[in-house]
């Protein structure tokens, strides 16, 4: 299983900024099987350019839970998958610095879209979720929301599958362990 995320955040830095919204997509090798969304109270000043990027003010996370609320069901809904982003880094150190600053453990294996749209598609002059969308008609109407760039990513996960095979995105996870 698969556990496609997307995040928008008060800005760049795991150790220092905080998670203000969160998407999480399960999808099973063949179909989205289910789907989570919710804002996050960052407790936090949100940068004016990130609130420009993303249209996330201030008064729309006031009232959202804490990351506290929400660790635990972000932990049961991704366990036993592969957690995937574009750009897995960043998005797999916000959350681990989330989970950390609550004394909890997070740990998965991952599978960065950017690598493996490198790795599988190295014609593309340009691997940003926006020129890939284009590039594959993947639709993405709601561009730095996190349930809108986490469909467009378990878009290109699925079309990637679809197109070279599951043992060849498999081949790109990093941190599971490989059964002989």
């Amino acid at each position: 299983m698969f556990a496609i995320v997307d995040l928008e955040s008060t800005g760049g830095k795991p150790a220092d900024d905080r998670i203000m919204e969160i998407a999480i997509v399960i999808h099973d090798g063949q179909k989205i099987v289910d789907q989570y969304e919710s804002l996050i109270n960052p407790e936090r000043h949100i940068q004016e350019f990130v609130q420009r990027l993303t249209g996330i003010k201030a008064p729309m996370v006031e009232a959202a839970p804490k990351f506290s609320f929400l660790a635990k069901e972000i932990d049961y809904f991704t366990h036993d998958c592969i957690f995937v982003a574009h750009n897995v880094g960043f998005d797999y150190r916000m959350v681990q610095s989330a989970f950390k600053r609550h004394k909890m453990l997070y740990k998965r294996p991952t599978l960065c879209t950017v690598k493996l749209t490198q790795a599988l598609m190295p014609s593309s002059k340009k691997y940003s979720l926006g020129h890939l969308c284009k590039l594959l008609n993947i639709d993405n109407t709601s561009r730095h929301r996190a349930l809108g760039d986490c469909m467009a990513t378990a878009e290109l996960l699925h079309h990637l599958i679809k197109s070279h095979g599951i043992d060849a995105v498999m081949d790109h996870v990093e941190g599971r362990v490989r059964t002989q």
